[in-house]
């Protein structure tokens, strides 16, 4: 090896002039590989060591619209330290009611938090909320503008305010939140009657174990003791389940688009070999006219391409274990991220092993073919036709492969996924494949045009050593990308425009109680006159059976299946809502009186495969309530109206104890005044209710499309510019064959902008037929990223779509003349003496 690597780095000195663009496809491929390993890995880290304070404990028992009975409370006190929540949403009002804002009421008990530290911001006026006193998020201390001494009124309750929450242990464990927090301790809540028969709240029984102590036994011990309690109930190794499960989600597509960025780096990797290598052929020959034999000419170039191939890797390590880093400053409090700069070695390994099998695996082809070929036929110059690689190329080619598809998928979270997509770029690169080769045959076989220029773009598609199938490669990788991203973004940002109706209510009001509705309608028609106001029982229930097993006792509940996930929002009703019509089954008459029905959403019932007449059984408050299925609705969920999954017969529910819910919609010609003045007055007749603006849920939901079309936009952008490279690579592949084609043509009278024109035609050939097979692989890639990882509906804006293909498709046509200009400032003279 010494001989070699000699030889190599002494070549090395000249420069990595023909090798950067292998550098580069490296670099892309790796950092995004490692990249997304390691931000993985971060969060799955701190989730993990942050999973006592994100819980706020070594386990949480969470109830719904009930508190623990004694023996439950006993029960948890026995398993050790308990900390006791209470989570609902409440309007915070100034004190001189001209503000009303919801938000997120925390009330906590003395014990709280048993993990993390709560703090104030400076200027608090104590360190913790205690009796009367109340501490606000920023936002909201900033929209009510109060500051510590300030007076605000809670449901029924006057509370002075002692700070501003800089630090709240649990807020990302706690899931959701329907606005900003405020804090109050446990025993104020009565004062505030927010807590009703019937209102919506959840307690959270929080338990810190002894030290080195396990929560599996405890909790199979405790759900053994109550098995029909209905709690929910996680541990300290889960800590934030929610953003576990989105991080998951996102690290499924970051690591498919990482992926793809060494997929198509690869590709790369071998263009960018194989025009070095071109550059490279009057050295092979005097190498060979020397006494080199062909190992060392191999070993000479396969070493080269390796020291810069772990360059490029080493770089892209470099960025990619920087990124939790990187991420931790965007991200702020939003994502679990541990303290200070960490490397991860596992991710590190993982991506450096795939950037090294890739440039083996894609280098030795054009390798093999160098060492091939004849040294008589190297000094004559011209395009040379390499010989075929021999069996034991292609067998040790195959065993790269093979290995490198091994470790994608066994070193994925998910196995299947990797391999269904290895499987996918597998089957796009034969197709592409494919292509260029039906490209090259059809050229051959069509009649000559008598006009010059097109003749010779068509004689450019099949003439000895054309690239075609290579630029039909690049260009149907490129154009995919492009056209996926597209469909990707603009389903992210025409979401809100598909799904949210023209007309859509100006508020949600919730916890109305039973008494006030009319009172309500009232106030909201003194307030803006001509408004339309939609009022529907409301309670929260969980179902517990289904057609006679227990909802615990089942263990593949599909995906779709969200209808069996927690509780769910009930209601009653004696004829069906507006939006929602029976598709099976029929509805049960005015004042019906029978045995207790349910109407459940035909989607859900596919989901289940339920059946007209199989019981169901729900549990509210603490009452298991059976009911049979009259019929099944479809359910028009874009209306943002009042919409549930599960509609009960009026006999099946009337007699609990429950609130309503409605929806306001103000006529457009009233103006924000009117809602602002709706605002304050339901605040003040009804403070245990709550009033959500729809504008603002719109823009919160707006705002979250947004960063993740961000954040699909900035990860695919790395798969985007690999495919530039590749691109690149393949003109500068064929760069030698051009030179002798234009010096050729010029000695024969072309002028320049003939030889241009002509490669133009022949890019637009390929452009255009690339880009209907690109539209079809971009709109199927994107449906799956958009549907099945994102899981968010099919609403692409095509229009745009098309315009992005087209943009692609000049890009290309752009770096493809670029790529011919060196061709044409050939001087012939020095072109023909060095070809």
């Amino acid at each position: 090896m010494r001989l070699p690597l000699r030889f190599a780095m002494r070549d090395l000195r000249g420069g990595l002039t023909g090798l950067r663009l292998l550098a580069i496809c490296l670099f892309l491929g790796v950092a995004g590989l490692a990249g997304v390993g390691s931000l993985a890995t971060a969060i799955a880290s701190a989730i993990s060591a942050q999973g006592q304070s994100l819980l706020g404990g070594d386990i949480e028992y969470k109830l719904l619209q009930r508190e623990a009975d004694p023996e439950e409370l006993a029960a948890f006190k026995a398993a050790g330290r308990l900390s006791t929540i209470l989570r609902t949403r409440a309007m915070v009002a100034r004190a001189d009611g001209q503000e009303a804002l919801l938000g997120e009421l925390k009330a906590v008990d003395a014990a709280y938090p048993l993990y993390g530290t709560l703090k104030l911001a400076r200027g608090a006026t104590a360190q913790r909320p205690s009796t009367g006193e109340v501490a606000l998020a920023e936002a909201l201390a900033t929209r009510l503008r109060v500051k510590p001494g300030d007076s605000v009124r809670i449901g029924e309750a006057q509370f002075r305010v002692i700070g501003v929450i800089d630090q709240e242990p649990d807020k990302v464990g706690s899931g959701f939140a329907f606005g900003p927090t405020s804090l109050i301790n446990l025993s104020d809540v009565p004062a505030t009657q927010l807590v009703q028969p019937g209102s919506i709240y959840d307690m959270r029984y929080r338990i810190r174990l002894a030290s080195g102590a396990n929560p599996k036994p405890i909790i199979t011990r405790i759900d053994k003791q109550f098995p029909q309690a209905g709690w929910e109930v996680g541990d300290r190794s889960d800590g934030a389940p929610a953003t576990r499960r989105f991080v998951e989600r996102m690290g499924q597509f970051l690591s498919l688009v990482g992926l793809t960025a060494l997929v198509i780096a690869g590709i790369g990797v071998g263009n960018g070999v194989s025009s070095y290598l071109a550059t490279k052929r009057s050295s092979i020959a005097t190498m060979k006219a020397l006494g080199a034999d062909s190992r060392t000419i191999f070993l000479t170039y396969f070493l080269q391409i390796m020291i810069v191939s772990a360059g490029g890797v080493v770089a892209g390590l470099a960025l990619g274990a920087a990124l939790p880093a990187i991420a931790s400053q965007f991200a702020g409090n939003a994502l679990p991220m541990p303290e200070g700069f960490a490397v991860y070695p596992k991710p590190l390994a993982i991506s450096a092993a795939f950037g090294l099998l890739t440039a083996v695996l894609f280098a030795t082809i054009p390798l093999a073919r160098a060492q091939s070929v004849r040294a008589a036929s190297l000094f004559r110059g011209g395009v040379v036709q390499s010989d075929r690689p021999s069996a034991s190329v292609i067998a040790f080619v195959a065993v790269m492969a093979a290995v490198l598809g091994a470790l994608a998928i066994f070193s994925a979270r998910e196995p299947l996924f990797a391999a269904f997509f290895l499987a996918a770029a597998l089957l796009l690169l034969v197709i592409l494949a494919v292509v260029g080769g039906l490209v090259q045959w059809t050229a051959a076989k069509l009649p000559r045009p008598r006009a010059p220029l097109p003749r010779l773009a068509l004689a450019n598609l099949h003439r000895p050593g054309a690239q075609t199938g290579r630029l039909v490669v690049a260009l149907g990788l490129g154009l995919s990308l492009f056209t996926t991203l597209a469909v990707i973004e603009t389903n992210l940002s025409g979401q809100m425009n598909s799904t949210i109706p023209k007309k859509a209510p100006s508020f949600f009001a919730l916890d109305i109680p039973q008494d006030g509705v009319d009172q309500f309608r009232a106030i909201v028609e003194n307030a803006a006159p001509g408004s339309d106001v939609v009022t529907v029982p409301s309670l929260r229930g969980a179902v517990v059976s289904l057609r006679g097993e227990r909802v615990a006792d089942m263990k593949d509940i599909p995906q779709e299946a969200w209808v069996l996930r927690g509780d769910r929002g009930l209601t009653y009703a004696d004829e069906p809502p507006a939006g929602n019509a029976v598709v099976k089954g029929k509805w049960w008459p005015k004042n019906y009186s029978g045995p207790s029905l349910v109407s459940v959403d035909i989607d859900a019932a596919n989901a289940l495969g339920l059946r007209l007449g199989d019981e169901l059984v729900v549990s509210v408050l603490g009452v298991e309530v059976p009911a049979k299925i009259a019929n099944f609705r479809e359910i028009n969920w874009d209306s943002l109206g009042l919409n549930f999954a599960l509609i009960f017969s009026p006999n099946a529910l009337q007699s609990a104890p429950h609130s309503y819910l409605a929806t306001i919609a103000v006529p457009p010609t009233a103006g924000p005044e009117r809602e602002a003045q709706i605002n304050r007055d339901i605040a003040k007749a009804f403070p245990s209710s709550s009033l959500v603006r729809v504008k603002e849920v719109i823009a919160s939901v707006s705002t979250l499309l947004g960063q993740l079309s961000a954040a699909v936009r900035a990860a695919a952008s790395v798969a985007i510019f690999a495919g530039i490279a590749v691109l690149v690579g393949a003109i500068a592949a064929a760069q030698q064959a051009r030179v002798y084609d234009a010096v050729l043509m010029k000695l024969l009278g072309a002028t320049r902008r003939q030889i241009l024109g002509g490669q133009a035609i022949e890019y637009i050939i390929l452009a255009l037929i690339v880009s209907g097979i690109a539209l079809g692989i971009g709109a199927g890639g994107g449906w799956y990223v958009v549907t099945k990882v994102l899981t968010l509906e099919w609403a692409p804006d095509w229009g745009v779509v098309l315009a992005t293909l087209g943009i692609g498709a000049a890009l290309t046509l752009g770096l493809g003349l670029a790529g011919a200009i060196p061709a044409l400032a050939a001087r012939p003279a020095r072109a023909l003496r060095e070809l």
